[in-house]
């Protein structure tokens, strides 16, 4: 055989063997294909087995409805709301201030309908209530919290909206479909569309009151009605449902907003959607888009006459519960406390809140005493006169519970249909020396640098620093005493000379001047400003409202526990269930040494008259009532512009604010008359409920207190050999002694500098001529 014929033999040989192998690589893929067709159809079965099987478990106890069941749910739009005093007696139901007018389906323009269906569902005509795809894509990226888990039919949505919660659980969204095909089984598609556009949500009108439903939508935007509605216009209403307080075009005031681009983008994209659906022509969309429909706003109108039941009580209430619920939804999307206090954030879910809270069948229960509240209400309404001089004065209270921070009662003001301001809550005026236990000398004594008898320097002193550098600071009657006051003196007469002496020395002592804000003031929820920084803000400078001033003189009362002021004791539904619930977070503020000895200095305050003749006033009223143990401080600012008292018993605390509405000052006389007005408000929360004052109750110095014996002239320790060097002479120390209490830490020994503030010429005045009565005072 020749040597070609062999080679082509071993070539036919080769080829055969590679074919006969390929072959069976085929053969073998084939088979694993196949194997694994059968073991996905297996595991697909399995699965959907599993998943018929977990569907059945999370809709078991789910009762199917009838259509006249569901007719009722989802056209029951509302479920009234309400406000409830602490016993549970009905404030007022809640003002749904939602404006619906339901119309029936011919009375809505077909374009509307079109537009609605080509963005929220464009499948609608064609699934049977749920789309299967959209549901395994919402599980998946429910389980896995990838891509987008949205989907929902449009009867979904009702559903939703007006059966079931919003809550995302596997057992609510298996009862979501469940109850969206009993719907589609039992309702007409055009049925369903119309119950969908008479429920849904549209936002604001012009009145900026909240509407829902498309006919109330047309009028209240566009002003025509629901079948009227040109192309533009009903794509600019489909798209609102989706998010209607972004998308709407007014303000809560009826005002158009500076911004309407995100609702005219959202139009464009419902025209976009239309046009996609073979709804609208390439022509109808460019020129729908193309439409100036800002000229289609309507203006402003006032809105129509308000609830009867409002008042401040009604406004106050709704206005803490919305805060409440609305940092409620913000915490279930995970947003931050920084996001969430962005206006434009905030104001989202308050609007969402409102919701919520008007149609939810809600009932908010407050701390608020009725008979106290009224009692309260009646004082101001016939004695706020006694505040007046030449002009009407206006007036903010808060009865405060001390152990609990609850609010017993509170006055907003003089009359409510006249000032709808609520000068308790909302208003911010200058504390003056009412703040002056909360910032001075509650630190300064708990701190350990000055005891109830040390002395500092009221002598005539300058501001060193801001506009006013170089000019004198004053008390209400002089520019010093020329004294060195004890503590307990310089307190009740409320010496803006000692204060700020006081003050400078307990920050130059920390090296820090936000060392009070840090780690005292922040704590009783007073507001932060670099204000409490300034060397004015010993006199009282930074601004508050009177529920922050509360707060201050209730941590002093409580022990120095500061329990935050609170009217909001619970929100429940319509079932009884719990949606929130006031939890207590006390903080120590003070110690208890320190808080007993500001207490007892405080007392003096009131019981001397230097500067409010408060017991006075109530003993005329009510012998027993001036016999409590009152302790409290008084505030007026420049010009009498604000006039300040807050007072305490070991039980409550009360406290006002009064002046004018333009903030103009008034005169040399309004601490009398704030006096006179506090004892009948006092007396009036005793008559309406005596228990809550615990006027047989008694502030007493703790345990901790250290009781120092020193000198009455330096406040120093004594010592029979107690002499110091005065202008080159010799002096020994006067040896009348007194006691003086400490928080903690003892007296300094005697010195020539013996006390806080002054300068050598002070002191050598002092030496010299030894301490003055005091003749004058401040506030």
């Amino acid at each position: 055989m020749s040597q070609q014929k062999k080679n082509s033999q071993k070539t036919n040989q080769q080829q055969g063997s590679g074919w006969f192998y390929l072959h069976i690589v085929i053969r073998v893929i084939q088979s694993l294909l196949l194997t694994l067709v059968c073991l996905v159809l297996l595991l697909g079965a399995l699965g959907a087995g599993i998943g018929a099987g977990y569907f059945a478990y999370l809709v078991q106890d789910t009762e199917i409805p009838t259509k006249e069941e569901l007719e009722g749910d989802l056209e029951d739009v509302d479920e009234t709301s309400s406000l409830a005093y602490a016993d549970g007696s009905n404030i007022a139901n809640i003002d749904t201030e939602l404006h619906r007018n339901s119309v029936e389906s011919d009375q809505i323009s077909d374009t509307l309908k079109q537009a609605v269906i080509a963005t929220e569902d464009k499948d609608f005509y064609q699934h049977d209530g749920v789309v299967p795809k959209a549901v395994l894509r919402a599980l998946v990226s429910e389980v896995t919290g990838i891509g987008s888990s949205g989907g929902s039919t449009l009867t979904q949505q009702i559903v939703k909206q007006q059966i079931l919660s919003d809550n995302v659980t596997f057992e609510r969204k298996a009862n979501e479909i469940l109850l969206a095909q009993q719907v589609e089984n039992n309702f007409s598609k055009d049925e369903i569309l119309t119950i969908y556009l008479n429920v849904s949500p549209f936002g604001r009108n012009n009145q900026g009151e909240n509407i829902a439903g498309a006919q109330e939508a047309a009028q209240g935007i566009f002003g025509v009605d629901a079948n009227e509605l040109n192309l533009p216009q009903a794509a600019f209403i489909a798209g609102l449902p989706q998010s209607p307080i972004a998308y709407s075009p007014y303000t809560n005031s009826g005002e158009l907003q500076d911004d309407l681009e995100s609702g005219l983008e959202r139009k464009d994209y419902v025209l976009f959607s239309m046009y996609r659906n073979h709804d609208i022509s390439r022509e109808e969309y460019e020129d729908a888009r193309d439409y100036d429909l800002t000229s289609d706003f309507l203006e402003r109108e006032d809105p129509a006459e308000s609830n009867d039941d409002q008042s401040f009580l009604y406004d106050t209430v709704m206005n803490e519960s919305l805060k409440i619920i609305a940092r409620q939804l913000a915490n279930e999307d995970d947003v931050s406390s920084d996001e969430f206090s962005q206006e434009e954030t905030y104001q989202t879910y308050i609007q969402e809140a409102q919701q919520r809270l008007v149609n939810g069948g809600y009932t908010v229960n407050t701390t608020i005493d009725q008979d106290i509240y009224d009692a309260m209400q009646d004082t101001a309404e016939n004695y706020g006169y006694l505040l007046d001089n030449n002009n009407q004065v206006e007036v903010g209270n808060v009865y405060m519970d001390n152990e609990t921070g609850r609010i017993l009662g509170f006055v907003g003001g003089r009359d409510y249909e006249e000032n709808q301001f609520n000068h308790a809550f909302n208003s911010t005026r200058q504390a003056g020396s009412a703040i002056k236990p909360a910032l001075v000398y509650g630190p300064a004594i708990d701190q350990g640098l000055i005891g109830t008898e040390s002395r500092v320097s009221d002598y005539p002193a300058d501001w060193q620093q801001g506009e006013d550098e170089g000019d004198p600071i004053v008390n209400a009657t002089n520019e010093g005493t020329e004294t060195f006051q004890t503590i307990r003196e310089s307190l009740e007469y409320s010496s803006n000379i000692a204060s700020y002496h006081i003050y400078q020395e307990l920050l130059d002592d920390k090296n820090d001047a936000s060392f009070v804000y840090d780690n005292y003031l922040q704590k009783m929820n007073y507001p932060e400003t670099d204000a409490w920084t300034y060397e004015s803000a010993s006199s009282g400078v930074p601004e508050v409202t009177t529920l922050e001033q509360t707060n201050g003189f209730q941590t002093l009362a409580n022990g120095g526990v500061s329990q935050e002021g609170y009217l909001i004791e619970s929100i429940t539904d319509s079932s009884g269930e719990a949606l929130y619930e006031h939890e207590e977070n006390p903080e120590r503020v003070y110690s208890r040494a320190a808080a007993s000895i500001m207490n007892d200095l405080m007392r003096d305050v009131l019981d001397s008259g230097y500067t409010t003749d408060f017991i006075s006033d109530v003993s005329n009223l009510n012998y027993n009532l001036a016999n409590a143990d009152w302790v409290g401080k008084t505030g007026t600012t420049d010009e009498y512009r604000d006039s300040w008292l807050a007072v305490s018993t070991p039980r409550a605390t009360l406290s006002s604010w009064s002046g004018r509405e333009d903030n103009e000052g008034t005169d040399r006389n309004a601490s009398d008359r704030t006096a006179r007005y506090m004892a009948q408000l006092a007396n009036s929360i005793y008559q309406a409920d005596p228990d809550s004052l615990g006027v047989d109750e008694e502030f007493e110095l703790d345990d901790d207190v250290n009781e120092e014996e020193v000198s009455e002239f330096t406040g120093t320790q004594v010592d029979d050999d107690d002499t110091v060097e005065v202008d080159g002479s010799t002096m020994r120390v006067p040896n009348d002694t007194t006691t003086s209490y400490w928080a903690q830490g003892t007296p300094p020994g005697p010195s020539f500098r013996f006390g806080i503030g002054g300068s050598e010429d002070d002191y050598e005045d002092y030496w010299q001529n030894g301490p003055d009565d005091n003749d004058d005072d401040d506030d």
